[in-house]
């Protein structure tokens, strides 16, 4: 009895330690976005204008 209760407090402190690992590198990790001049799918406001 007392062997799964260790197994089981220690599998729960387990998964609480990788949640809380992930959570930390997820928010310290730098995201970039392109910036417009080089974005594809961007159509200038000049193009715009002529049709």
């Amino acid at each position: 009895m007392y062997t799964i209760f260790v197994v089981s407090i220690i599998i729960i402190i387990v998964v609480l330690l990788l949640a809380v690992i992930t959570t930390s590198k997820a928010y310290s990790y730098k995201h970039t976005v392109d910036p417009i001049e080089d974005n594809p799918y961007r159509q200038d406001e000049e193009e715009d204008q002529k049709k």
